[in-house]
């Protein structure tokens, strides 16, 4: 898990549809390559779960795929913008919560 991650949910999610189901050499590969700016936490989290994997349970990470992996939305900061005439807009900056789970394959 990752938690108050910033960016938003919806962004991690298209990065996270792409790796469910893949092999770990393959997700951290396609990891990589992605133009997108969420998948440095991504990637992280995915390391964790494989060296949790590696280390409490004894499983190779060469047999490990991603059986799961969520992005839920976290809660917003807040932020103000100045603007003309003494108003103020708000800026939300989003969080999510990153969630990836591994489990060796069945073959």
């Amino acid at each position: 898990h990752a938690r108050y991650v910033r960016g938003a949910a919806s962004k991690v999610r298209r990065v996270l549809d792409q790796i469910r189901g893949r092999s770990y050499r393959d997700a951290l590969i396609m990891l990589e390559f992605m133009p997108y700016r969420s998948t440095g936490p991504v990637t992280k989290v995915l390391r964790s779960a494989v060296a949790n994997a590696e280390q409490n349970m004894g499983l190779n990470p060469a047999t490990l795929v991603v059986s799961h992996a969520s992005a839920d939305t976290g809660p917003s900061l807040k932020r103000y913008r100045p603007r003309a005439q003494g108003r103020a807009y708000q800026i939300r900056k989003q969080t999510c919560h990153i969630s990836i789970a591994v489990a060796p394959t069945t073959t």
